[in-house]
């Protein structure tokens, strides 16, 4: 317990430190992309890019963690994310679009590692500690939430290119990363004998139902997130307000992400992480009203703040349900393919915001009301799946 709770500490200063870069970078990354881009409807693809580069790293990341182990993966992640922010800063230098999207796309490299820390809390917890594990480390996001924000409202007009020195406070915060972990105390996995169990074929795990409805959840919640986020500057900008009421907003949400995960992990011991991940799709659900009943600052604050709640019930639920449908020696296997279709799901989503919001009406609030219907299909797909798994256990 005491290697648990040192590892916790480690990941929650990573989360709060190393990820208040992912803020950062959604808050500026649509309105450097609308500065720069070609076509408004495409000013959220440096956003997208990040999300590609974390789906298509996120197995090759897993597998080679599995072999070298966490504290080799977390580095090299950190240090593809201080080149990434590099070529951004180059890019916006230059004016030039292309280059600013070819260095969002090492920035997914540290995203997806991100995404690995709520699993590595768990690999030297037991079972009882583990739910609280990655609740805890999700709760570092709340530093996070307020360091990010605080970097983009004091640098980005710092200097004659906007946005600019943001992301020199981005290199900034990678080249922390090594010192943080060098305390990180997770045992490299041993080379599995030639008689050890290997676990279960990977298409045997895919037709698991929790496995597979753990993963449509994860996907759900975390791309209708990044939807509705990715279009928020856009939107707070298009309707007259500053991007300084668009960092507030996005500070808030962010928070609202994680301040739940103090309880989420207690919350999922009592109720089970279905009935969690439920409550968290209901919470999307509201989200998206409130965001069609208005485009005042309240409604935007409404929407955020319900969106992260929603997320963080819904995405720590999905885990906490995935973690426990595979054994050790699948662990690898089976968090690089979740891990690649949610950011898959995601890439799809930030894709998809841009064009919903620039291109799918005459006006800012039009284009925000669409963001927010759009938000419909996937939770019904998501509930669906949920009662599809409840009922089957019934029956079985």
């Amino acid at each position: 317990m005491d290697r648990a709770h040192r590892n916790v500490a480690v990941l929650v200063a990573a989360q709060a430190v190393l990820g208040a870069q992912l803020p950062v970078n959604f808050i500026i990354g649509g309105l450097a992309g609308q500065m720069l881009a070609p076509n408004p409807c495409i000013a959220t693809l440096p956003i997208s890019m990040i999300i590609l580069g974390s789906a298509l790293t996120a197995r090759p990341l897993a597998g080679f963690m599995q072999r070298h182990g966490r504290r080799a993966g977390f580095i090299l992640a950190v240090v593809a994310g201080a080149i990434g922010a590099m070529i951004q800063a180059t890019g916006l230098w230059l004016g030039s679009f292309w280059i600013f999207m070819s260095g969002a796309v090492l920035t997914g490299v540290y995203m997806s590692a991100q995404g690995f820390y709520r699993f590595a809390a768990t690999d030297t917890a037991s079972p009882a500690f583990a739910p609280r594990a990655i609740s805890w480390v999700m709760a570092g996001g709340l530093a996070g939430a307020i360091i990010g924000p605080a970097l983009v409202r004091a640098t980005n007009d710092l200097t004659a290119v906007p946005f600019l020195a943001s992301y020199a406070a981005v290199v900034g915060l990678n080249l922390l990363g090594p010192i943080l972990f060098s305390f990180l105390d997770i045992p490299r996995p041993p080379a599995p004998a030639a008689d050890a169990p290997q676990g279960r074929p990977l298409g045997e795990i895919l037709r698991s139902p929790v496995v597979v409805v753990s993963m449509i959840c994860a996907m759900v919640a975390y791309a209708l997130m990044n939807l509705v986020m990715t279009s928020t500057p856009l939107a707070v900008v298009g309707c007259g307000f500053q991007p300084s009421n668009a960092a507030d907003i996005v500070s808030a949400h962010v928070l609202a992400m994680y301040a739940p995960s103090f309880f989420t992990g207690t919350l999922i011991n009592r109720f089970g992480a279905p009935r969690i991940v439920a409550i968290g799709l209901a919470i999307l659900a509201a989200a998206g009203i409130v965001g069609i009943s208005g485009v005042q600052l309240t409604h935007f604050f409404g929407t955020l703040i319900l969106l992260g709640i929603g997320w963080n019930f819904g995405y720590i639920g999905a885990t906490a349900m995935l973690t426990a449908a595979h054994s050790p020696a699948e662990r690898g296997r089976v968090q690089g393919v979740n891990d690649f279709f949610v950011m898959g799901g995601v890439f799809l989503a930030s894709l998809s915001s841009g064009g919903l919001m620039n291109c799918s009406g005459g006006s800012p609030e039009a284009g925000w009301a669409a963001v927010n219907l759009a938000m419909i299909p996937f939770l019904a797909l998501a509930g669906a799946a949920l009662i599809w798994l409840a009922r089957r256990g019934r029956a079985i």
